[in-house]
């Protein structure tokens, strides 16, 4: 019998239920797959707390990989026995599980450098730093990012890509041990918010000036911060809102503090394209398979301890990423 992760309510992570499942035959279009890991991202609790809407009762998780056990007809892009990974939102809601069945068009074959634990914990974090990295702004040499939640799974890739183009990169971080992780993926500088301001660290890194690019996974508590971060013309990217959404805000302070730009990008819209995600996934897969960029998976858990890895990484306890063995 197969297992899953389900809620039937929004809230806090105790209304996620470890059940059976039935599994059946694909239809057309669709394979059945067998998972090996499944991916935990922030993205999961916006599904379960009702920021993202879901149909209840609903299946939780986007992203996971595995093996390929059957097809339905019409399909050519996998095979059976091909080893996939995917990722993306409302068409893959349902990635806790050990099996499933699922539309074709999100996979992505997998090169044989790289396992399904290491995919699990990389498509949606790889590909997100691969949009940021490569379509969200026009990076120069010598350019300068601010990156929230430096030691977290998007970040500690985002920190070793920028490397390779040759920005420097300041990180946020809320405590030592973290700084110490953010510093080993290529992090130059570090601020620690729980204890420094950071703009006005940011000013003093920057003679003054700002940075490029502010990369804010946070949201709420960083937003001001990182508009006073940025120099001028510079771009804020909002990437996520982990400390709950941005408020309101009158348009006008963009000019008042330097004619700033602002940006709200979804993962979804960078991929959608079956061309542009193989793109991105080759540039992505051929640094991870190079070794140029490395993937940490910092916590592993059991599918049935989904309770307690939402626990962990609302209360920001994890590093790198997180994934489901199962």
């Amino acid at each position: 019998m197969a297992k899953a992760i389900r809620f039937y309510e929004t809230g806090s992570p105790e209304v996620l239920r470890y059940e059976d499942i039935q599994v059946g035959e694909p239809g057309p279009g669709q394979v059945r797959l067998r998972h090996e890991a499944v991916g935990l991202n922030f993205a999961d609790i916006y599904f379960r707390t009702g920021l993202y809407p879901a149909a209840l009762p609903s299946g939780i998780g986007t992203e996971a990989a595995g093996v390929v056990e059957a097809v339905g007809p019409g399909v050519t892009s996998v095979a059976v026995g091909d080893r996939v990974t995917y990722t993306g939102a409302y068409n893959t809601l349902g990635a806790y599980t050990t099996e499933r069945i699922i539309d074709a068009a999100p996979l992505i074959k997998l090169p044989d450098a790289i396992s399904c634990e290491t995919a699990a914990g990389m498509t949606m974090r790889g590909f997100t730093a691969s949009y940021l990295m490569r379509r969200i702004y026009a990076f120069k040499n010598g350019d300068t990012v601010l990156l929230h939640a430096a030691a977290g799974g998007v970040g500690l890739i985002v920190s070793q890509w920028a490397k390779l183009l040759g920005l420097t990169v300041i990180g946020t971080v809320s405590s030592e041990a973290k700084a110490e992780v953010a510093r080993a993926h290529g992090c130059d500088h570090i601020i620690n918010y729980s204890q420094e301001d950071v703009a006005k660290r940011v000013r003093e890194l920057t003679g003054g000036v700002g940075v490029n690019v502010v990369f804010d996974s946070v949201g709420k508590d960083t937003f001001e911060a990182s508009l006073d971060s940025l120099k001028r013309r510079g771009l804020l990217v909002c990437v996520g809102t982990a400390s709950g959404p941005i408020p309101p805000f009158n348009p006008h302070i963009l000019a008042l503090k330097g004619s700033l730009f602002v940006t709200r990008p979804a993962l979804a819209d960078y991929i959608a394209d079956p061309a542009e995600r193989a793109e991105l996934a080759g540039e992505l897969f051929g640094h991870v398979a190079a070794g140029r960029i490395k993937i940490g998976i910092n916590q592993r858990y059991a599918l049935e301890d989904a309770v307690q890895a939402h626990r962990d990484l609302e209360s920001r306890k994890t590093t790198a990423s997180s994934v489901f063995v199962i």
